[in-house]
């Protein structure tokens, strides 16, 4: 996936009881509900190895 402010790749970040999607380039981070409608395969994987995602 690619951040909507740089178009750098945007990587999971776990933190405790919590999980973002944070850019590599600019370090912006996402809440999953503002880019759940943009998830590529790779990342939809990667986030169903986690058993619960906390929405602040």
């Amino acid at each position: 996936m690619q951040c909507k402010k740089c178009d750098g790749k945007l990587e999971v970040s776990r933190m405790c009881r919590r999980i973002r999607m944070k850019c590599a380039k600019c370090r912006h981070e996402y809440q999953i509900h503002e880019i759940a409608d943009q998830m590529d395969a790779e990342t939809e994987a990667i986030l169903e190895r986690y058993p619960s995602i906390i929405y602040d």
